[in-house]
């Protein structure tokens, strides 16, 4: 019995070994088969070891290396054809990573935040930072030739690129991530350290990969233009119906804040399934993950995958931490882009700063965030996140603004792009990772 035990003990010894071995060179795979792109200047290493992620969540039709994706999964998608979307950056995320693995702070910016986006590029709604630099950058590719040309592709061919072609993609999208790097930076005072973007199929490649995202409905959803139909209640999504779950926006009582909501539980329910299954010791896991990721994602050129995957082993499932920027009327009108969501800089830096103290443990950080429960509404059910978003809260445009100082800070806006001061709060509460809750 002793030899019998021996032997069982020596080989599952073995089978551990060989699969966290298999695990690391899944890791080393993904971290050398994932497009990158040279979109960061890099930033001085920082003494407490922490990073900024920007996370990009793309309005795109092309995979990561710059390929048209097939109209059959355009259509499994409910993504129309190949010439729909603007091409802009949809979902906006900065993941804060401390050092050490203590609790991180994801912080989303809704995409019509009316900005100044830098670069030359004016005041707009900061998702079309991508599109605008991607549409000169394309512009001024397409438009060179042979004669006087410094373009690296004059000497490759005797006429200039076509715009669909996959390297000019891959050239304009770089140029699109690093505007929207800096007018992000410009807004939330944070260095962005990495950046990893996605496309449309990518949402449904990757919760596939990871057997599925848990999320919790109040009610059944249906939206024609996602393709969504799922019934109310705790549930899994992954495919297509992940994609049209974070997608929609269409119906929901909140418009896009509602969406944000709807991202924010997505990432916070990848994260608890990534970081609770022990994923890095799966290499089946891993295999699917990198080959979905693979496909969807580009990462910045300088960011150590490995490295990275070691960081994150020291952060315990549900240690994230969801928010929004706070912001003000979202029927701002602008004069070139439509109503947008008015934002002013100075609240949000501010806000950003108090919300990665509150996340780290900072009492009088966490006092600032916390505003006063909605009337009916207990202390056990906003800790347990049921609550949020509930239909008896007040909107926030109902915050107490006066009619007159309203007026005036939209004007304001409009001609200067500048507000008074509004309090850092969010319009909606956190999200974390262990207890999202259930949502519109």
């Amino acid at each position: 019995m002793r030899v019998v035990v021996r032997f069982v003990v020596g080989v599952l010894s073995v089978g551990v070994v060989i699969a966290s071995a298999l695990g690391w060179v899944q890791l080393r795979i993904l971290d050398r088969s994932t497009p990158v792109a040279e979109v960061i200047d890099t930033p001085a290493p920082s003494a407490a070891g922490e990073q900024n992620i920007l996370l990009v969540g793309l309005d795109t039709r092309t995979d990561a290396q710059g390929n048209r994706l097939p109209e059959e999964v355009l259509a499994a998608l409910n993504a129309g054809d190949s010439v729909s979307g603007g091409g802009t950056a949809d979902s906006l995320t900065i993941v804060h990573v401390p050092a050490g693995g203590g609790r991180a702070t994801a912080i989303s910016i809704p995409r019509d935040a009316y900005v100044d986006l830098g670069q030359g590029l004016g005041r707009h709604k900061i998702n079309s930072a991508w599109s605008r630099a991607a549409a000169q950058a394309t512009d001024a590719i397409t438009r060179s030739g042979p004669t006087g040309s410094t373009s690296l592709f004059a000497a490759e061919t005797a006429a200039p690129p076509s715009p669909d072609d996959p390297a000019v993609v891959r050239a304009a999208s770089a140029a699109g991530a690093r505007a929207t790097i800096g007018a992000v930076q410009r807004l939330t005072g944070l260095p962005i350290s990495h950046f990893a973007a996605v496309n449309l199929a990518g949402f449904s490649d990757v919760s596939t990969a990871i057997g599925g995202v848990p999320i919790c409905l109040r009610a059944p959803a249906q939206d024609s233009y996602t393709g969504l139909a799922l019934p109310a209640g705790p549930q899994q999504v992954s495919g297509p119906q992940a994609l049209a779950f974070v997608r929609q926006r269409h119906g929901l009582p909140n418009g896009d804040l509602d969406r944000i909501a709807r991202q924010q539980v997505f990432l916070a329910g990848a994260t608890e399934r990534l970081l609770s299954a022990g994923t890095v010791a799966d290499p089946f896991a891993l295999s699917r993950i990198s080959a979905a990721v693979s496909r969807s994602v580009t990462l910045d050129a300088g960011w150590d995958v490995l490295g990275f995957a070691r960081q994150m082993q020291g952060l315990s499932a549900g240690a994230v931490t969801f928010r929004t920027i706070p912001t003000g009327s979202a029927e701002l009108s602008t004069p070139d882009d439509g109503t947008a969501v008015q934002v002013d800089p100075e609240t949000v830096r501010t806000f950003v700063g108090t919300a990665i103290a509150a996340d780290a443990g900072n009492p009088a950080a966490l006092a600032a965030l916390a505003p006063p429960p909605p009337a009916g509404v207990t202390d056990a059910s906003v800790s347990g996140g049921q609550d949020r978003l509930a239909e008896d809260d007040a909107p926030y445009d109902d915050a107490p603004y006066d009619d007159a100082s309203e007026e005036t800070d939209e004007d304001a806006d409009e001609e200067t792009g500048t507000t008074a001061p509004m309090p850092p709060v969010s319009p909606t509460p956190p999200i974390t990772a262990a207890a999202p809750g259930c949502i519109n």
